[in-house]
């Protein structure tokens, strides 16, 4: 099979290479791949940087058919279903957990399908299970057009009714965040967003922060967040270093500060979490009142050239690599 592994001369490189089909084992799935996505995560482990995934083929999340079930199993050979993998997934076949496995609504595509697994279990984790985020309390989401943003958007507004706020770096994407459901959209490139969450919020403060950034925006999110508030660390786009930080100040506004990856999370806990959203989440995919949101989409062949447009933050949502394009 075709699949894209990250050459071993030092370069970090991407290559496209004949590399043997996987084998099912107990208790997992071979999927024949449709489709997956670019993450984040994928950059990390090209750099050489994540140290916690062990497969040689990277990408992180699925969609395609499955061709061989090794276990017990409410699923059928052919079936349609997205999922997260433990590596292997910019490949024309990769192995899943059967417990981790989602099947496709019926009115998805597999291109929008494969702008699911990580997006939206992340979102769902970082709002519902760290952030603890309640019926109309407020939310100040970071990179409101990610793809880990607009999953966000979606499902605190959906799920929660909240008051959520973004912060994006250009017209486009704000409006895109807006007919999403943002109620409060900020341009950090021109606008103080401290400031601006503290007007929307009558000078109290949000309830949760979903915090990409990091280091860069350490101050302006403590300005920015309530007394009890719930900061989840999420990404470090901004620097992963602080040089002087006033405990103090954490303690007197008893913020509750969490960091998290899901990536290198266990099995069970990704198994619990996919079996908790598709229970909560399903619904809302089958009636289209939440969406993936796809960007654009690239060849297998060109998984450099797709994670180089996320590293330039050209992307609203998903990006795509098509793997097996004629069956999509």
């Amino acid at each position: 099979m075709k699949a894209v592994i990250v050459n071993q001369n030092g370069t970090n490189q991407l290559e496209l290479v004949e590399h043997p089909i996987p084998k099912a084992k107990e208790g997992e799935l071979l999927i024949k791949v449709h489709t997956a996505a670019i993450n984040r995560t994928d950059i990390v482990t090209r750099e050489g940087k994540s140290g916690y995934l062990t497969n040689p083929i990277l990408g992180v999340e699925v969609a395609g058919t499955i061709v061989e079930i090794n276990g017990k199993s409410s699923f059928s050979v052919g079936d349609r279903v997205m999922g997260l993998v433990n590596g292997g997934g910019y490949a024309e076949y990769a192995t899943m957990p059967i417990n981790r496995a989602m099947k496709i609504p019926e009115n998805f595509t597999f291109e929008e399908a494969a702008a699911i697994p990580e997006v939206f279990l992340t979102a769902y984790q970082t709002l519902f299970w760290i952030g603890k985020l309640q019926k109309q309390e407020s939310v100040l989401i970071h990179a409101g057009a990610s793809g880990v943003g607009t999953a966000a958007i979606q499902l605190a507004k959906k799920l929660c009714d909240a008051k959520v706020i973004v912060t994006a770096g250009s017209k486009r994407k704000l409006d895109f965040c807006k007919e999403l459901g943002a109620d409060v959209v900020i341009n950090y490139k021109e606008q103080s967003f401290e400031e601006e969450v503290q007007k929307a919020t009558n000078g109290f403060g949000v309830d949760v922060i979903l915090d990409f950034i990091g280091a860069e925006y350490w101050q302006k999110n403590f300005e920015s967040i309530k007394k009890g508030g719930r900061w989840v660390l999420i990404g470090i786009l901004g620097g992963s270093e602080i040089e002087k930080v006033n405990l103090m100040g954490l303690m007197s506004k008893y913020i509750q500060l969490t960091g998290t990856l899901l990536t290198p999370r266990s099995d069970e806990y990704k198994a619990q979490l996919t079996k908790e959203f598709i229970e909560n989440v399903t619904p809302y995919f089958e009636r289209k009142e939440i969406r993936p949101i796809v960007d654009t989409m690239f060849p297998l062949e060109k998984a450099r050239e797709a994670q180089q447009y996320m590293e330039e933050s050209r992307n609203i949502g998903k990006i795509i690599l098509k793997v097996n394009e004629h069956l999509s």
